[in-house]
């Protein structure tokens, strides 16, 4: 008597092997999770370089809307900068609209201070202000050797 052994796994009930084709849902649920992940992961990345950027780009501006104010200032004479009400510009056109608010008090004689203050009208950019001293220079006599 010739049993063969498929028959015999036939009987017991056991399944032959059979190649797998396409896939199985479970592999498909597990490859969105990680890809999701990964897409979350990127999203947060590029939401925190970007808000990174248009804070620096702000700065950019605003630092040289305050460098061309206090240059402004510097270069004018001491007698020229008068104290008093403080003084606003506002620049609605360009790259970079704000306020510009200067201050000019003469607390001591001989020394005026001087506050500028940018206020940007996009609020993600941050207002900032500086402040400076302005000193009249003392005058010196001239040595003149004919005029004795």
């Amino acid at each position: 008597m010739r049993i063969s052994l498929r028959s015999s796994s036939r009987a017991t009930g056991a399944a032959t092997p059979q190649t797998r084709k396409g896939f199985v849902i479970v592999e498909v649920i597990v490859a969105m999770v990680l890809l999701g992940v990964a897409i979350t992961s990127l999203a947060a990345l590029v939401w925190s370089v970007s808000r990174s950027s248009i804070r620096t780009t702000g700065d950019a501006y605003k630092n040289g809307v305050l460098m061309q104010e206090v240059n402004r200032l510097e270069g004018l004479p001491y007698d020229s900068i008068h104290a008093g009400l403080p003084t606003s510009y506002t620049v609605s056109s360009g790259a970079y609209p704000h306020t510009r608010t200067v201050s000019i008090a003469e607390p001591v004689v001989n020394v005026k201070t001087v506050s500028v203050v940018i206020a940007p009208f996009n609020p993600r950019y941050k207002p900032d202000t500086v402040s400076f001293l302005r000193t009249k220079a003392r005058t010196s006599k001239v040595l003149c050797v004919t005029c004795q």
